[in-house]
């Protein structure tokens, strides 16, 4: 069913509450989401942007309860990932021909997905489409988190719609973010999703936000393509981005670590306690790789001005959780965080050599470059040497 944002706006996508995973399993979700459509009713129509593909059907019928189809005038496609373009298809079975106004890399790509000739009308930073008594502004803001991405302005209404900027994972029945009870929680997932979705382009981030502040665009509201609308406070969610944008940390470290026989375990709680030792008002997160979601691993990091990360050296080499781990931190091009490698060891050891050069290929400052090994079973004098070993790195900061 459609909600109605104002007057002329309606919300017209699907809440996904079954939602766990997404980008295959790249990103958890564990709350859920949505796929936010728009319809924008005015002398002329404009939908703006559709759903995932297994709701195509679903979304098509809803629609016809909400509007005759034949009444859309227009479709704008903001970003053309499977989760916003899904149900384009089916509903241009039902009105073929409709402009689709999009990006120049946006026609690319819905092309490569559909392989379809269907009425493409690009558009560019400053292009603007009539509806009546309001106006759609079209901002393309690539790799935002593809190439495609435009955000598009509403005159008269005052809405932004953002895409996938601003967004979160966050299924909720609640249409906007004053209506939701869990406040903190929503944040969260705001965070999270920039971590891992945007936190790799933070630059590209920074830039369009001041754009758009430069615009000095009345802003009523900024309706993202996931998760909540930011009604009350959309200030709120660009001063986070703004934050976040510009090589974010608290006072925090992170200790990501697996383990097989507990000896990494213990090495890493023993390196915590040196670290609060010379930094008590440091807040240290200690994060087990195999059994901790890997996406809050991840975000905790991104609050992070220091990352530990320690495995034990496996067959020359170090653990699975680990390894992904690695590969994911070297993806979202973390900046101005310093980081080290620990590890246990039997007989060859490369374990924590192997993270370090990992470590220092994503970007990180290498606080120790030797790292800190442990042969075997940590006794007391090899945990208090752990605990040195966090305390040496605590002065670092």
């Amino acid at each position: 069913m459609s909600k109605k944002i104002t007057d002329k706006v309606l919300w017209v996508g699907k809440t996904d509450w079954e939602l766990k995973s997404f980008h295959g399993d790249e990103l958890s979700t564990r709350r859920g989401s949505s796929y936010n459509a728009y319809l924008v009713r005015d002398a002329k129509t404009a939908l703006i942007d559709t759903v995932w593909h297994p709701y195509d059907r679903e979304f098509v019928s809803r629609l016809k309860e909400t509007i005759d189809l034949t009444e859309i005038d227009y479709i704008v496609m903001q970003h053309n990932e499977v989760d916003h373009s899904g149900a384009l298809r089916e509903l241009l079975r039902e009105i073929p021909g409709t402009p689709i106004y999009c990006t120049k890399k946006g026609e690319a790509i819905l092309r490569g997905h559909y392989h379809e000739d269907w009425n493409f009308v690009n558009v560019k930073t400053g292009d603007k489409l009539s509806l009546g008594e309001t106006e759609l502004t079209f901002i393309e803001a690539p790799m935002l988190h593809w190439p495609d991405t435009m955000f598009s302005y509403l005159s008269g209404e005052e809405i932004l719609f953002s895409n996938d900027g601003f967004g979160q994972h966050f299924a909720s029945e609640s249409l906007f973010d004053e209506d939701v009870a869990d406040a903190e929680a929503m944040l969260y997932e705001a965070e999270k999703y920039y971590t891992n979705i945007l936190c790799p382009f933070s630059a590209m981030v920074a830039k369009k936000v001041q754009q758009i502040l430069d615009m000095k665009l009345p802003l009523k509201m900024i309706c993202p393509s996931h998760g909540v609308i930011w009604k009350q406070r959309p200030e709120l969610i660009i001063q986070k981005y703004q934050q976040w944008s510009a090589a974010y940390q608290e006072n925090q470290a992170t200790i990501a670590y697996d383990t097989m026989w507990q000896s990494t375990r213990l090495m890493a709680e023993a390196i915590a306690e040196g670290l609060r030792d010379e930094l008590p008002t440091l807040n240290v997160k200690l994060m087990n790789a195999a059994r901790d979601d890997k996406n809050d691993i991840l975000t905790e990091m991104f609050r992070s001005k220091l990352i530990l990360v320690g495995s034990p050296t496996i067959n020359n080499g170090i653990s699975y959780a680990i390894s992904g781990l690695l590969e994911m931190i070297h993806g979202l091009k973390f900046k101005g965080k310093k980081a080290a490698a620990f590890g246990s060891y039997g007989w060859s050891g490369e374990g924590v050599k192997l993270i370090t050069d990992h470590l220092q290929a994503s970007g990180l400052e290498i606080v120790v470059p030797e790292g800190h090994r442990t042969l075997w079973v940590p006794d007391a004098e090899a945990l208090e040497t752990c605990r040195k070993y966090g305390r040496e790195i605590a002065k670092a900061l």
